[in-house]
C-alpha cells in the first residue's frame, strides 16, 4: 500500500488521491505541523463533497504529511487576521471537516500530533487509527481559547470525566492511552498506519453502500435524541429502513447469500 507522502514546497497544502473506490486526503504542510489555513480548509472541505457526491467512491481516509498530523489552527494567520476557514465556506468548520456532516464513512489515519483543530478532525471522522506516535490534545485554554465542537464531542466518545481533564488542562495523551479511553480503534506501528486505514475502509467498502450510509446516518441522528425510545428517532428509522428494505442491493444480498456468492452492490 502507498505510504505516506514527503511533501514538496511547491505542493498544495492537501493532497487528494483516489485509490479505487477510497479517497485518500493528506494534509500537506509539514513545514508548519499541518497548522489549518484557509487553503488547506478548502482544499479538504471540497474533497470531503467530492466524495460525498461520487458514487463511485465509498470511503475517505484523512491523514498528514511529516511527523504530524495536524497541529491545529495556524496561529500566525490568526493573529494576522486571517479567516482560516474555507473560503466561501466557513460553515464547513475546522480544517473544512468538522461541521461538514456526510453519509460515507471517515477514517482518520493519525500519524503524529493531532492538536487542537487537528484533533477536531479526528473527532469528527467515523474511525480512527492510530500510529503508536501519535498524541492527542486539546490545549485551546492554554492559548485563551475555546475547543469548539471538541468540547461537547469528545464527553460522548470517552469517560466524561477523563474527557473533562483533557478539556481543562489542555494537556494531551499518548496513543495507548487513547486506545485505553475507546478514542481510537486501534494502534499501529507508524509504517503500518496506512495499510491498516486502507485495510478498513475495504471491509467497509465490501458492505451494501446504502446499508452503510444508511447506518451511519441513524447513528448520527441518534445523537440528537435524548433516549433510543424516542419517537422520532424510530420513525426515522422505520422511513430508512422502508427505502433500503425495498433496494435493489437488499434483494441482491439476500439473493447472493442463498447462491453463496459474494453479493454485487449497485449502490440503489
Amino acid at each position: 500500500m502507498t505510504q505516506r507522502r514527503v511533501a514538496k514546497a511547491s505542493e498544495p497544502a492537501a493532497i487528494v488521491e483516489s485509490h479505487d473506490d477510497v479517497l485518500l486526503i493528506t494534509l500537506n504542510r509539514p513545514a508548519v505541523l499541518n497548522a489549518i489555513n484557509s487553503d488547506l480548509s478548502g482544499i479538504v472541505g471540497s474533497a470531503i463533497e467530492r466524495l460525498a457526491n461520487d458514487p463511485e467512491l465509498r470511503t475517505g481516509i484523512i491523514t498528514g504529511s511529516g511527523r504530524a498530523f495536524c497541529a491545529g489552527m495556524d496561529l500566525k494567520a490568526y493573529s494576522a487576521g486571517e479567516d482560516v476557514r474555507a473560503p466561501n465556506n466557513p460553515q464547513w468548520g475546522s480544517g473544512g471537516v468538522s461541521r461538514h456532516p456526510i453519509d460515507k464513512p471517515l477514517i482518520a489515519a493519525v500519524n503524529g500530533i493531532a492538536l487542537g483543530g487537528g484533533m477536531e478532525i479526528a473527532l469528527a471522522c467515523d474511525l480512527i487509527i492510530a500510529s503508536s506516535e501519535a498524541v492527542f490534545g486539546l490545549p485551546e485554554v492554554k492559548r485563551g481559547l475555546v475547543a469548539t465542537g471538541a468540547v461537547f464531542r469528545l464527553p460522548r466518545l470517552i469517560p466524561r470525566r477523563q474527557a473533562m481533564e483533557m478539556i481543562l488542562t489542555g494537556d494531551p495523551i499518548d496513543a495507548n492511552r487513547a486506545l485505553e479511553l475507546g478514542l481510537v480503534n486501534r494502534v499501529v506501528p507508524s509504517a503500518q498506519l496506512l495499510d491498516a486505514a486502507f485495510e478498513l475502509a475495504q471491509r467497509i467498502s465490501a458492505n451494501s453502500p446504502l446499508g452503510v450510509q444508511g447506518s451511519k446516518q441513524l447513528v448520527r441522528q441518534s445523537f440528537c435524541e435524548e433516549s433510543d425510545r424516542s419517537e422520532e428517532i424510530w420513525e426515522r428509522h422505520d422511513r430508512l429502513l422502508s427505502v433500503i428494505g425495498s433496494s435493489g442491493d437488499a434483494r441482491e444480498g439476500a439473493k447472493a447469500f442463498a447462491e453463496g456468492r459474494p453479493p454485487v452492490w449497485k449502490g440503489r
